[in-house]
């Protein structure tokens, strides 16, 4: 046994210094990065959530387990190099006693079992590993694969090597069985199968085995070891740091800020800079990127999963998010000795191979491949200027790599320290600075929009003084106030909020472009410029709650502007609107039986859905429109293909590979929609001019069309009746009051005689015929009382004489009238049978009238309180 802890301890002795070593060069490496204090502190300030994320993401592999079956391979392999520790723990144990055993736990068969069953679980993955490596080797499917460009002999070795850790461990444990040596019963049944295999040897071949499959497990554990720290599996160890320094809740939304000595940079500190520093607006050299930018080129594994969702690398453009944080790892690894010489003469003596490293160009002209150069700079300007900023890299890699915000530094560099960036971007830059928009258009053309709508558009310092007038500011965007198709997205969500009582105003000229287009652009001084005078208008405005249609206007207002002093609430228009049909301010009915219902299909905007996690809003409008039927593409919310527009592609010609909003367009045609429906108007333009492509060239029906979430909402609610508001209601009662007094006066005037009205000679009676009934009327009503009936026969022949009727005046040549019209005395004695014949008679007149009339209304006839000789 003593040779066993002899060769064991050598191994050790000779091994462990050279990771050692080559554990200093990394640290040291990645910390020659710019400083980077506010990841330190995001994570000494929140613990909690700190700890939250190495359980959720690290140890629940939350991110690997989106793609199930590797997923679940990668979970079982992971966790066994966390279990099978206690393992080595026991084989160095074992080293200086025999049959060694953990102390109170070391002869639980729970912990046997355990670890037989893990070792088992990471053979299974590692074979499912290997058969996704052979279905998808970049040999048979070339750009397809997600390996292309991976060390692909470097990952076999490494699942070789694990077998052999997997293998050795059951030789040692499985020999130890037969020894007497091995601390756990039946429930260690891998340990226990192998020492079934090996009972046919004798005890002394079982002890040798033990003691070789010992120095077996400890000496390809301490190979694998030097080559995990030389090779991409270092994310084995750098990975659970990477997430933990990562940004929260991931890098996507907000762009990190340009920093300066650790600091985030503003305008007011432009001021100060010192001439070096100017050297430093951006990332030249790789050594500018921070120590955060460093970790994450160690920890990169070459999955190749942000490679396969990249909208650049699918259309055959040069990006790949995994090749370029696989180049600045290699150039960074390369220039290291230059980095870390302590003074220029120790720089002197390097290598000629490693002065020709540090003097590459980061960005510049390449040799061979863009993607993957022979010579040249490190990153062509090509891979540079492909990204579409959509963040699906971001989304999708497993250790929290920020590829986006790497590419915006170096992308900052290139505009504003070299000045070399697309030519088509001056114009944006020109339009930006000088008219607040990037298509250069008048500002005084931002209310166009508004000029056709049926309702008043309140606009701050005109209608309004400031916000708290109102509920919302209605963040229009360039796109929305001048480009003709996301002008209709506009005036519909206008005409919704009016619909739905909801009070919003807009700043018209008053507003000016967010910045976004000129951020991801690299022209982080132009965006600095609009955003602070956006900032100062809207603390003059008193502005709180925004909504916008554009879905870069709302990721920007929502996620950047803080920085500038700003508290917003800020919603897109989807997620209001959904809110305001839950609330039962809106709501859409089906179309007529006519009409067919329409299949539809939703593309969801990379900076709603990716960057800010809007899903389910935009789908719920669209479930609740009568009529429509949903059908998803293929690649849809977190895995959603972007349109081609984001990170200032909008205003940029692609002229390598296939066209991103045609990909994308065919994909939307595929799923047989008859509409596409979008929530930005960046998707709007770029999906619409793939449709007309598409539909020129016969792959698509003519009458597939291109729509807004909003406009389909629009057309729904528009079929039903409108709900009169409060204030509707009281119109309506106002209206009938004036209505029902004028009818009074009305009826009042047309019961007055006037100079021409005449009695009709034959209605007349003699005023002696008259006067006995009308006195004996008057003392029925009075009773006993002469005074009381003398003044009801006073009244009751005045009224006589008012109550004329019209027609039956008398001639013009019969001059005035004296004597009153015979008025029927109400109050004379009507015998029993008759009085209820009348009754009965009155009660038939009655029913035939209503029966006519219900008879009348049914055959369409319409009521009214006026005569109609229409009526029966």
């Amino acid at each position: 046994m003593s040779t066993v802890l002899v060769l064991g301890l050598l191994l050790n002795a000779i091994v462990l210094p050279i990771a050692g070593k080559r554990v200093v060069f990394l640290y040291r490496l990645i910390m020659s990065g710019q400083p980077a204090p506010d990841r330190v502190e995001g994570v000494t300030s929140r613990i909690g959530r700190a700890i939250k994320t190495q359980v959720v993401e690290v140890f629940g592999q939350k991110k690997l387990l989106k793609w199930s079956i590797p997923g679940a391979a990668h979970f079982f392999v992971f966790w066994a190099f966390l279990i099978l520790a206690s393992v080595y723990l026991e084989a160095y144990g074992s080293l200086f006693k025999p049959g060694f055993a953990i102390p109170f736990i070391g002869t639980w068969d729970a912990l046997g079992f355990l670890q037989d069953f893990i070792a088992v679980m990471a053979l299974v993955g590692l074979a499912t590993f290997a058969i996704i490596r052979i279905k998808n080797a970049p040999s048979k499917l070339g750009r397809k694969s997600r390996f292309s460009g991976s060390h692909l002999g470097g990952a076999w070795i490494v699942l070789g090597m694990i077998v052999l850790v997997v293998a050795s461990m059951l030789l040692f444990r499985g020999a130890g069985v037969n020894t007497g040596q091995f601390p756990y019963g039946k429930g260690a049944f891998a340990s226990h199968l192998v020492g079934d295999w090996l009972s046919g040897f004798s005890e002394h071949t079982n002890e040798v085995l033990e003691h070789v499959g010992l120095l077996l497990h400890i000496g390809i554990m301490l190979v694998f070891l030097i080559q995990v720290l030389n090779s991409k599996h270092l994310h084995i160890f750098l990975a659970p740091l990477n997430v933990l320094f990562s940004r929260r809740p991931n890098a996507l939304g907000s762009i990190k800020p340009l920093m300066i000595n650790g600091e985030p940079l503003d305008m007011e500190k432009m001021e100060d800079l010192e001439e070096e520093d100017f050297e430093k607006l951006g990332v030249g050299k790789v050594e500018d990127f921070s120590w955060k930018g460093m970790l994450d080129f160690a920890t990169c594994t070459e999955c190749g999963r942000c490679q396969s969702q990249c909208p650049a690398w699918n259309t055959e453009k040069p990006l790949s998010p995994k090749l370029l944080i696989m180049g600045l790892r290699d150039h960074a690894f390369a220039k290291a000795p230059y980095t870390l010489a302590k003074d220029d003469a120790a720089r002197d003596a390097l290598p000629d191979k490693v002065k020709a490293e540090a003097e590459r160009a980061l960005v510049g002209p390449t040799e061979g491949d863009a993607w993957h150069p022979t010579g040249g700079a490190v990153i062509d300007p090509d891979v540079l200027w492909s990204c579409v900023s959509c963040g699906a890299c971001v989304e999708q890699c497993p250790v929290d790599i920020e590829h986006v915000d790497h590419i915006m530094d170096m992308r900052r560099y290139q505009v504003i320290v070299e000045s070399n960036f697309p030519a088509e971007l001056t114009n944006i830059f020109k339009g930006l600075e000088r008219k607040g928009n990037p298509w250069g258009m008048d500002p005084k053309g931002r209310m166009d929009w508004a000029k056709n709508l049926d309702f008043e558009v309140k606009q701050v310092g005109v209608d309004v003084e400031d916000l708290d007038e109102v509920d919302w500011l209605f963040w229009v965007g360039c796109a929305g106030a001048y480009e003709d198709r996301a002008k209709k997205t506009t005036q519909a969500v206008a005409e919704l909020l009016d619909m739905a009582g909801v009070t919003f105003a807009v700043l018209g000229d008053g507003e000016t472009c967010t910045g976004d287009p000129a951020r991801r652009a690299g022209n982080e001084m132009v965006f600095q410029q609009l955003a602070m005078q956006n900032a100062e208008v809207f603390k003059e405005t008193k502005v709180k709650k925004v909504v916008s249609t554009c879905a870069h206007c709302f990721n920007t207002l929502k996620n950047e502007y803080a920085e500038f002093g700003v508290e917003l609430e800020v919603v897109h228009h989807t997620q209001l609107l959904n809110r305001l049909v839950r609330e039962g301010k809106l709501t859409p009915l089906p179309p007529d039986a006519e009409t067919e219902k329409k299949k539809i299909t939703y593309h969801d905007p990379c900076f709603i859905g990716r960057h800010n996690k809007v899903y389910e809003p935009p789908r719920e409008l669209l479930s609740i429109i009568p009529g429509a039927e949903l059908a998803e593409m293929p690649r849809n919310s977190e895995k959603s293909f972007c349109c081609g527009a984001g990170g200032a592609q909008m205003w940029m010609e692609e002229t390598i590979g296939t066209r991103i909003n045609t990909n994308r367009t065919k994909e939307a045609v595929a799923t047989g929609a008859d509409q596409i429906a979008v929530a930005c108007p960046f998707c709007r333009v770029m999906l619409s001019d793939g449709l007309t492509a598409e539909q020129s060239e016969g792959n698509a029906r003519e009458e597939v069309e291109v729509l807004d979430v909003a406009q389909m909402l629009l057309a729904g609610v528009k079929r039903a009746p409108a709900k009169p508001s409060q204030a509707d209601d009281e119109a309506v009662v106002a209206e009938a009051e004036a209505a029902t007094a004028a009818a009074v006066v009305e009826k009042a005037t047309e019961a007055e005689p006037d100079a021409e009205d005449k009695a009709d000679p034959d209605s007349i009676s003699a005023t002696e015929d008259a006067a006995p009934a009308a006195d004996a009327a008057a003392e029925a009503a009075a009773g006993d009382n002469p005074v009381t009936a003398h003044e009801d026969r006073e009244r009751g022949a005045d009224e006589a004489v008012h109550d004329v009727p019209a027609g039956d005046s008398q001639s013009e040549d019969e001059g005035p009238a004296e004597q009153v019209t015979e008025v029927p005395d109400e109050t004379e004695p009507v015998e029993g049978d008759a009085r209820e014949e009348e009754a009965e008679a009155a009660d038939a007149a009655t029913t035939a009238d209503d029966e006519a009339v219900e008879e009348w209304l049914q055959e369409g006839g319409t009521p009214t309180d006026k005569d109609d000789e229409t009526k029966p």
